[in-house]
């Protein structure tokens, strides 16, 4: 899947009702860290296909998602498992350090759905 951006109107199905985690990259238009990760988000997110969706959240747009997930500073990648935040990343890392990251959350994403039940409808 390619990567997708979200907005209040669909967060609820396309991240918290995924039957895969996603990786949210939040994110606004005047963080230069932010310009630097996404080409790095971008390529990453071919290599995930099927098992990681990659999504991202303008916070401008946006802020009511990014208050809820108590977002601070930008960028912030929030990894979602069965509706539930999981994992953390606040700042730039470089690609093969974010791969790295990446790669342990998806380890534990198993132990995760075992923990886990979906949200209700």
């Amino acid at each position: 899947m390619p990567l997708i951006d979200v907005g209040s109107a669909d967060w609820d199905a396309k991240v918290l009702r995924s039957p895969i985690p996603v990786i949210v990259d939040f994110w606004a238009p005047w963080c230069p860290w932010c310009k630097r990760l996404e080409p790095d988000f971008e390529s990453l997110s071919n290599g995930y296909a099927g098992r990681l969706v990659f999504a991202k959240v303008n916070v401008e747009q946006y802020p009511e998602i990014a208050e809820k997930y108590g977002v601070q500073g930008l960028p912030t990648l929030k990894m979602i498992c069965s509706g539930r935040p999981v994992g953390e990343i606040v700042g730039y890392l470089p690609k093969d350090a974010l791969k790295n990251q990446l790669d342990r959350m998806l380890a534990a994403y198993d132990q995760c759905l075992k923990q886990s039940s979906p949200l209700q409808k």
